[in-house]
């Protein structure tokens, strides 16, 4: 197996982030089809929404680990976020607010 590179580890972070932002928007993931009954449940956007904040911590750890910078695939107020670690409620209501320097990737 190849050596990780930091190109491949930004580019999972990008996804990470994509599939986060989706699942805040309530657009279609993988977690959709992985658990299609769930869909009918009230709480299906809550899991779904933490299963992609999960995952986005995750490559953010492991970036950490590795001493990549994935900061500057983020506003400041979003890596602000992310070190803390906790998905509030603001972080549900304010991710996008300071990102309107950031190109929106949809």
């Amino acid at each position: 197996m190849g050596k990780l590179t930091a190109d491949y580890l930004i580019s999972k972070l990008s996804d990470a982030k994509i599939h986060f932002e989706r699942a805040l928007d309530c657009k279609h993931t993988e977690f959709d089809d992985l658990y299609p009954y769930m869909i009918e449940h009230p709480q299906f956007f809550w899991y779904k929404r933490y299963v992609a904040w999960s995952e986005l911590l995750t490559i953010v750890k492991l970036a950490d680990e590795l001493e990549i910078d994935w900061k500057e695939q983020f506003s400041e107020k979003q890596s602000e976020y992310i070190t803390s670690r906790v998905m509030s409620s603001r972080v549900l209501d304010e991710w996008y607010e300071t990102n309107d320097s950031k190109e929106h990737v949809g």
